[in-house]
């Protein structure tokens, strides 16, 4: 035997000592855990195969890289089926599998001696479950993604406990609360806490039945003695603000009389609501071995739950990835990954030579950018399209209908409510001939279309004239990620998309809810669409093209400084462009925000009341992919091209801008053009610089710096007709893989709307 054999069987032989050992150390823990779902006995029953010739998960035993254990079934390098794992710090999952993941039913246990047995999904707690503390305290109900979300018991340490619903781990909706003093109430929370309406009884079986606010009663309330006497009037802690009367009962005692309210604060200061635990690491935040053991040689930064942080390095082919039919349906989502990436890892790094890493470098006035699109002229491949557009567009608007009136029937957003109207090169009765090719024309629930135009007040001879007048459109220089291209009118004013028909049949789904939303909200910050259409050619080439013509939001007689669009994820969300090249039409993303936006007090509440109900829309009519477009105009520049902080004028005392109306100051102070200020558009606001440090490039929101500006703000939400289809969710399951999912844009719905909001409300804050 030589050498080179001889160290084989030796190393062979001490890998064969460490297997035996862990399995020992194994068993002495595995041993006294016992779950219906994976016991070990269903372990042992499978066989042990050495090779996976059948295809079926196999027996296996694994010493890990990093020190961790695993046993269980096994299949394509990932456990699969039932499944132990034991980390170094003494964290252990027992339980379902799929492709290396958690998923399914299972327990994990925390050395602190907490344990959680019920569903997984993903990595994550998610599904019906029972989570039990250190402490003897348990929680029993529905999770989602870590958190107690739905309706669920939990019984407290003290001996309270709290049967109702959650939200993102808080009490909220409707739920009852009992101290161990038999003290109970029922009624709403939120956040946590008793808000709203709701009923505090005493044990003495006195009881106050009333509203609420921040844990205590708040409004109109009624006090009610056992005896049947009760007290009714305006509850506040502020004894000046506090009024009411008390209505004795025929057996009440007069001692009632002297009653002060005010007690009542007192006893409640003494029913303290049990705080949450805080759980020191979820299952989801655990790195598992075989997600974290890559022998690149430049390793991958993990994030909190094992996945590679955004723009780190382009990633590995996925060998789950790699059949022939996923291939197929993921390459367009695996060549926008690679994009997404590339764009990342060239543009975001840190840089001190740029003003988004340097607070030393002043913000400079952007190069004036070139007017966006191409005009559409004689000889243009898209010529005679924009001829059937403004023929079809004069024809639909200037063709006599009833008066329109707000109140619609449902039989007018019915899909099949559209008319078609040909337009031969001669002219019909109906239509004036024409120099384009013949083609036909179609309205989508005109009726509808008509009276949003008048609930949003547009003109019609306007809106013709902005369209089909003298003035050609010009097509933007290149179509959007979506492949769909845009076009604007000459006045800027209405900006027209083209349309895939899973689209059209999006926005035809929600029409009725989109009415009723902006016709309730009139400060909505959802677009304004003002009619779908439809062109089809006729002859050899039976081409359809389907368009919408919607508002320009950031339309202004001021030139916008900055434009951002703002979605809460990270993966790919960064312009890739230089700050050299950057210009004042460039479009910015989450990566390069570096302001924070405030907001005066009452136009902030306002703000974030729109915003919770625009995307309680949104998210009930199950769209994605949305963003809150933003424009900001800086009010104050320095004679060399510099933004200037409030309180620091330039050397001259002045600020120069071609494109500012001189009066720009007295727009504001003059209250006959306070009707152009509103919810989005026209708004006077602050912004206060934000710099992102080497530690936290990829991080959404920087680093505050009190350096503010006074700036004109223009916003609002778009590109709210993207359902979440199998092209989501393959893209969804293809980048969540390696990636951190709250990173990435294609998300379920209402995960998207949690996250959107929850970065709009960080980004945005009320001007103290």
């Amino acid at each position: 035997m030589n050498k080179e054999q001889s160290g084989v069987l030796k190393a062979w032989e001490a890998t064969v000592r460490k297997t035996h050992a862990a399995k020992k150390r194994a068993n002495s823990i595995f041993g006294t855990i016992t779950m219906a779902n994976a016991t070990d006995d269903d372990l042992e029953n499978n066989n042990d195969k050495s090779d996976n010739i059948s295809g079926e998960p196999y027996l296996v035993e694994k010493i890990l890289p990093n020190g961790d254990y695993y046993t269980g079934q096994w299949y394509d390098n990932f456990p699969e089926g039932q499944g132990k794992y034991l980390w170094t710090d003494g964290c252990m999952y027992l339980g379902e599998w799929h492709r290396g993941k958690t998923m399914g039913k299972g327990r994990f246990s925390w050395p602190s001696g907490a344990t959680y047995e019920g569903e997984f999904k993903s990595g994550y707690i998610d599904g019906i479950g029972i989570y039990t503390g250190p402490s003897g305290d348990t929680y029993k109900g529905q999770w989602v993604m870590n958190f107690k979300h739905g309706h669920g018991i939990r019984f407290y340490p003290n001996g309270d406990w709290y049967d109702g619903e959650w939200r993102r781990g808080l009490q909220e909706g409707l739920g009852k609360y009992q101290w161990q003093n038999e003290n109970h109430y029922i009624g709403e929370w939120k956040n946590g806490m008793i808000c709203g309406t709701g009923t505090f009884v005493w044990s003495n079986e006195n009881k106050y039945d009333g509203q609420w606010e921040d844990g205590m009663p708040k409004g109109n309330g009624t006090y009610y003695w056992s005896d049947g006497s009760f007290y009714v009037g305006n509850w506040s802690k502020d004894p000046d603000e506090q009024n009411g009367t008390y209505y004795p009962s025929e057996s009440s005692q007069a001692a009632n009389l002297e009653w002060d309210p005010q007690t009542v604060y007192i006893e409640l200061a003494d029913c303290k609501i049990c705080p949450s635990e805080n759980v020191s690491i979820m299952p989801s935040q655990k790195v598992l071995a075989w997600y974290s053991a890559k022998t690149d040689d430049n390793p991958r930064r993990l994030s909190i739950d094992g996945r590679v942080s955004v723009g780190i390095e382009r990633p590995d082919k996925m060998h789950m990835w790699e059949s022939d039919d996923d291939s197929t349906d993921l390459t367009e989502v695996r060549r926008d990954l690679d994009s997404e990436l590339l764009c990342v890892q060239v543009q975001h790094q840190h840089d001190d030579t740029n003003p988004k890493f340097n607070l030393e470098l002043p913000l400079k006035v952007p190069k004036l950018g070139k007017r966006p699109g191409e005009t559409i002229s004689r000889g243009h491949k898209n010529y005679e399209l924009m001829l059937n557009l403004q023929l079809g567009i004069r024809h639909s608007v200037g063709r006599p209908a009833p008066a329109t009136s707000l109140d619609l029937k449902a039989a007018a957003f019915d899909p099949k409510e559209k008319i078609w109207t040909r337009f031969p090169t001669e002219g019909s009765k109906y239509t004036p001939p024409h120099q384009s090719c013949e083609f036909k024309w179609k309205d989508y629930c005109p009726v509808v279309f008509r009276a949003l135009r008048k609930l949003f007040k547009v003109d019609p001879a306007d809106y013709m004239i902005s369209i089909c007048g003298n003035g050609a459109l010009r097509e933007l220089s290149s179509p959007g990620k979506s492949g769909s291209f845009f076009y604007l009118t000459e006045d800027d004013r209405y900006m027209i998309k083209t349309m895939k028909k899973s689209e059209v049949k999006v926005f035809i789904r929600m029409l009725f809810a989109y009415y009723n939303h902006v016709r309730s909200f009139e400060n909505t910050l959802v677009i304004k669409y003002y009619g779908l259409h439809c062109v089809k050619l006729t002859g050899p080439i039976q081409r359809k093209v389907r368009f919408i013509i919607m508002g320009n939001l950031l339309r202004s007689e001021y030139t916008i400084h900055r434009r951002f669009d703002l979605k809460g994820s990270s993966l790919g969300r960064i312009t890739d462009k230089s700050e050299s090249e950057i210009d004042s039409t460039t479009i910015l993303k989450d990566l390069d925000l570096n302001f924070i936006f405030k907001l005066e007090k009452a136009w902030f509440e306002e703000f974030c009341w729109q915003i919770d109900r625009d995307c309680e829309f949104l998210e009930q009519e199950r769209t994605m992919d949305y963003s809150l477009l933003v424009g900001i105009h800086f009010k104050e520049i320095s004679a060399n091209g510099e933004f200037v902080p409030c309180g620091r004028r330039s050397s001259s005392g002045n600020y120069e801008n071609e494109s500012t109306p001189p009066d720009m100051e007295e727009h504001f102070l003059d209250p006959k053009r306070w009707g152009t200020i509103k919810l989005g558009a026209n708004m006077p606001a602050k912004v206060e610089r934000t710099i992102r440090k080497p530690k936290s490039v990829f991080h959404l929101v920087g680093e505050q710096t009190g350096e503010c500006y006074e700036v004109i703000m223009f916003f609002g939400i778009i590109d709210i007709l993207q359902d979440y289809d199998i092209t989501k969710r393959l893209e969804h399951a293809y980048k969540s893989i390696q990636y951190d999912p709250t990173s990435i844009s294609a998300v379920d719905p209402k995960q998207y709307s949690k996250r959107f909001r929850d970065f709009i409300f960080k980004v945005f804050c009320e001007d103290t």
